[in-house]
């Protein structure tokens, strides 16, 4: 049965064939990431790069209409997991490169490097306590293609490119020529859970694009996108937890889907520009932007009729309150480029980056409020601003005995950095005069206290050589310094090489030391939970900013940055003019990994808080540590092929990515902490599982494309691999499931109907495949019947149509 299947899915491939990277790009194609020299193609590339056209990202983003979801499905060493009743991360998700942090891979658009989201996740699972780039404020109708580094690359670029980097190229086309697309699409799937058949998730968007010559060479691109997808909801039957009082109307509950897992509803406008114009003496002034505003809606967990949480004059059914969340962000960068003097080449720009982030309940209520509690809450705002002047200079270098001129690059960077975080409303933290707990139901509010607004000043220098040092062997040396007015300096290097055997055959390899300065969020964030203990007293779970005094007190550090060793190998072959195949092993030691630590207490340290810092009632805390290092090793594989076949052309393309992190050097528990009785671990279960085993270390993408006359069909299939779930619930209860891996097929059909206009359709997991069904002790009651964590999600099969009209 299984081999028949394997033979029907081979044969669908064959015959309906979109590809993951490389299918549409050519291999001769001029790389700009990863090297200052003007001539590195994939082909002879000393570093694995992996090139997304905007035909690709297209066929890929309709599934979830983002771009980070675009690029899961295009990378299979990209990870980019659902989140659900998850506070922030139901409003900002994180991604990851290579299985390692979301804050470890640095993102450019044109080069330039993107600022990171103002939210920080506290409740996520991949991704808690960072605040990474946010991928989805990107408009994916402004990208060209897209370069994705999987190295290192900490000398060329600085902080953050630990895992790589990924840079975005927009839309620089000089014609005038416009585009117009519209998509409608929405989940269907049978949800064996509830023995229904499901539809929900219904989307729009619309994208358009416009382009104006200016002068002879000069060009104006801009466009604006629109969308709006419903919420989906995937919770099981209510089994009505055992802790809650077995009365009538909470019985009432039993057998309801209460509880709302799944994509959070969204409506997202964007706004982009890219432009060129030429200046008198041959220098050129560039200009770019994009901006975007999402409003979404999340879920949190349902409060039972006669829960203490309630109050049934306001909510006699109960209550499911939902996260808002209102995302503004910002990147305006301007700059010139040209000739200096008869050598040297220039490239000087200004980079704007902001975001602001609202985050907001409705449908809840402060239960200490009594029946005078509002039922929507401001619960504080976040901001990120990013301001930096880069200067970059390159020339050629003529050596004697080099097969060819040399490429200098020298360049340096200064950037001022801003995280400012902003009160909530004051019902949402109050403690009122009434039974019950207190600030707004599932996220109290941001407390004054914590507020904050940090900044810090980054200067960096770079040189960068690299030639041609014979006809077979390239070579390309880095090295940077960068110091960091709040944590001091760090120098990194980099060496790569590629060794031609022959035409068709080269070894590749690289060397390089990278960092990622702690953020300013994860410096300086500051949170409080203050509600009544026993006897009414008032007790608070603390956030503590690890260099405050009382997590000095309690044993805490500055943080330092985290310091990377990576070290990679490959080989690449070229058996012909219309295939290839390339493999990259790679190891990645990160020492002084920042993390989160776990929730801390004991009665000493409540005591010690109070007799020394004047504060009562601390029950516990945490703070951000510097307490593990991880060793990640990997192999990805990436081929391509194409030939004639039906009276058209079939494009295949493979791509593997396995990669499995382990923890080493976990330090102990200070002996501040021990001497307070407090015997747990800085880094607990539920962190070693994210770090080591939540992401899948195995993914394969194989696809096909097949185009001729006015038809193009493609399919990918898919296979995630399996993840490992731990949650700790305390007692030594530690309940795991390991997800089996799932098979993935996506299809698409498109028509051109005329030169100008197109129609496509396709599905998104066409087999309406699920993870594994969560056990009892992980489902929660039969509310959550599959967890965030594998890739294939929690929706089931999606359905799409687009037309596009070009003029």
């Amino acid at each position: 049965m299984k081999r028949t299947k394997s033979i029907a899915l081979a044969s669908l491939l064959a015959l309906l064939p979109q590809s993951p990277a490389l299918a549409q790009h050519s291999l001769d194609g001029v790389l700009v990431t990863g090297t200052r020299a003007k001539d590195r193609t994939l082909l002879n590339s000393s570093l694995p790069i992996d090139v997304l056209s905007q035909q690709e990202l297209r066929r890929a983003v309709a599934g979830d209409g983002n771009l980070a979801a675009a690029l899961q499905a295009l990378l299979p060493s990209f990870n980019f997991p659902r989140q659900s009743n998850s506070g922030g991360g139901d409003h900002v998700r994180a991604a990851q490169l290579r299985g390692l942090s979301p804050d470890q891979v640095l993102v450019l658009i044109n080069g330039k490097r993107r600022h990171n989201s103002a939210i920080v996740n506290l409740e996520s699972k991949t991704g808690k306590g960072t605040n990474p780039v946010d991928f989805n404020s990107i408009p994916l109708s402004a990208i060209q293609r897209i370069e994705v580094l999987r190295d290192g690359a900490g000398a060329q670029y600085g902080s953050d490119a630990i895992a790589g980097v990924i840079n975005i190229i927009l839309d620089d086309a000089r014609s005038g020529a416009g585009e117009i697309e519209g998509t409608l699409g929405a989940h269907h799937t049978d949800f064996k859970p509830t023995g229904q058949r499901l539809t929900d998730g219904q989307s729009r968007e619309l994208r358009a694009t416009l382009g104006h010559r200016l002068g002879d060479a000069g060009f104006l691109r801009w466009g604006a996108e629109a969308a709006h997808r419903n919420a989906t909801n995937r919770a099981g039957p209510d089994q009505l937890p055992p802790w809650e009082e077995p009365t009538p109307a909470n019985l009432a509950t039993v057998g309801q889907r209460n509880y709302a897992p799944g994509e959070p509803e969204t409506d997202k406008l964007s706004l982009w520009l890219n432009s060129g114009l030429s200046l008198a003496g041959g220098d050129e002034a560039y200009a770019f932007a994009t901006w975007d505003q999402r409003e979404t809606l999340g879920a949190a967990y349902f409060r039972y009729p006669d829960s203490g949480a309630n109050v049934k004059a306001l909510y006699p059914k109960g209550f499911r309150p939902q996260t808002t969340g209102k995302n503004r962000d910002l990147q305006a960068v301007a700059g010139l480029r040209g000739a200096l003097g008869p050598v040297w080449s220039y490239d000087a720009s200004l980079n704007l980056g902001q975001n602001d982030f609202d985050y907001g309940l409705r449908n809840t209520l402060n239960t200490s409020l009594g029946a005078a509690s509002p039922t929507r809450f401001h619960l504080g705002q976040f901001g990120s601003r990013q301001l930096s002047a880069s200067a970059d200079f390159t020339r050629e270098l003529l050596v004697p005995g080099l097969a060819r001129p040399a490429t200098l690059a020298l360049g340096g960077e200064a950037r001022h950095e801003r995280f400012e975080t902003r009160p909530g409303d004051p019902a949402s933290y109050a403690v009122g005069p009434f039974d019950g707990p207190a600030g707004a139901q599932a996220a109290p509010g941001l407390q004054p206290r914590d507020a904050l607004r940090l900044s810090r000043r980054v200067t960096g220098l770079y040189a960068d050589l690299s030639a041609d040092l014979t006809r077979e062997l390239f070579a390309d040396a880095a090295l940077r310094w960068d110091h960091y007015s709040d944590f001091g300096a760090a120098t990194t290097a980099k060496l790569s090489a590629r060794y031609a055997f022959t035409p068709a055959v080269a070894l590749r390899g690289a060397l390089s030391s990278n960092f990622r300065a702690p953020s300013l969020a994860q410096t300086g964030f500051s949170f409080t939970v203050t509600d009544r203990g026993d006897g009414g007293a008032l007790s608070q779970v603390r956030t503590l900013p690890s260099n405050g005094a009382i997590a000095r007190a309690l044993g805490a550090q500055d943080l330092r940055a985290e310091k990377a060793r990576n070290a990679s190998l490959g080989l690449t072959l070229r058996p012909s003019a219309s295939s290839s195949l390339s493999a990259d092993a790679y190891t990645v030691r990160v020492k002084n990994r920042i993390t989160l630590s776990e929730r801390l207490s004991s009665e000493a340290l409540t005591g010690l808080i109070q007799s020394q810092f004047g504060e009562s009632g601390v029950d516990s805390v945490n703070f951000f540590t510097n307490a593990v290092d991880t060793h990640t090793r990997g192999l990805d594989l990436v081929g391509q092929w194409r030939h004639a076949a039906l009276g058209g052309e079939l494009r295949w393309s493979l791509a593997s990515s396995y990669n499995k992190t382990t923890l080493r050097n976990i330090q102990n528990t200070p002996a501040a902490l021990v001497a307070l009785g407090v015997d747990r671990p800085l880094v607990g279960t539920e962190e070693r599982n994210t770090l080591s085993g939540a992401a899948p270390r195995l993914r394969h993408v194989i696809g096909a494309n097949w185009q001729g006359g006015a038809w193009n069909w493609q399919a990918r299939a898919t296979r995630h691999g399996s993840s490992t779930r731990v949650f700790d619930f305390g007692g030594g209860f530690t309940p795991t499931q390991t997800y089996a891996a799932r098979w993935q097929l996506d299809l698409e059909a498109e028509v051109k109907l005329s030169p100008a206009f197109s129609l496509s359709v396709g599905g998104v997991n066409i087999g309406d495949r699920y993870p594994s069904r969560s056990i009892a002790d992980i489902g929660y009651f039969g509310n959550f019947p599959y967890d965030v964590l594998s890739p294939i999600g929690f929706n089931g099969a999606y359905y799409y149509a687009k037309a596009r009209y070009s003029f």
